[in-house]
């Protein structure tokens, strides 16, 4: 029996882009072949620009559904954290460990800014800080926050935990340079912390 249309378009694109992220996590962006993976997913060059218009829509894909496991995997580490502060640290301080890791390392840290442009400018980066603008709006409520405006600290926060995982990312020595990061972005944090820091 023949599948249903939107079955075997959901299973094409979810080929191309296994076979796609496994490209461009092991040998880059630049050095991946759209032959190769289109051969490793068993479809044409034709299936690929049909479904991604072109090698950048494909990678695209990829940082999309990396980018979904990443958020997934931060809101986990959120629900776990005994405070709200504690949610917040926990989870910025994961995601700038998360640079230590093979594949996002490579492709969400080196090439996609590389190919993609500027992190903090990507669709759904804004999310991420409105996100985190709603926390500080929640701490600065309960005056657990220092006097400043939260969406002015989400937008610096968040920018500080991107620079430091393409840091990380570009690094001869990620491990140390990611210790040295994680070190000073607590301290960071801690600054805007008004309770008890015994209490955090």
């Amino acid at each position: 029996m023949r599948k249903p249309r939107k079955e075997m378009i959901a299973e094409t694109r979810a080929k191309l882009t296994a076979a796609a992220r496994q490209a461009f996590g092991t040998v880059g962006y630049a050095d991946a072949s759209m032959d190769d993976f289109t051969a490793a997913a068993g479809l044409t060059r034709g299936a690929l620009y049909h479904h991604f218009g072109d090698k950048k829509g494909l990678f695209q894909a990829v940082v999309r559904q990396i980018d979904m496991e990443m958020t997934e995997r931060l809101s986990e580490i959120s629900t776990r954290a005994p405070s709200l502060w504690q949610a917040v640290v926990d989870s910025q301080i994961a995601y700038i460990q998360m640079a230590l890791e093979p594949e996002i390392q490579r492709i969400m840290f080196h090439d996609g800014p590389a190919v993609l442009g500027d992190i903090s400018q990507w669709p759904d980066t804004n999310c991420c800080v409105m996100d985190l603008k709603n926390k500080l709006d929640a701490l600065k409520a309960d005056g657990l926050l220092v006097d400043v405006d939260p969406e002015a600290a989400a937008r610096l926060i968040n920018g500080a935990s991107i620079h430091a995982a393409t840091w990380i990312a570009s690094s001869d020595t990620p491990e140390e340079t990611s210790s040295k990061a994680v070190t000073v972005f607590r301290a960071i944090l801690d600054g805007l912390y008004a309770g008890d820091p015994a209490r955090s």
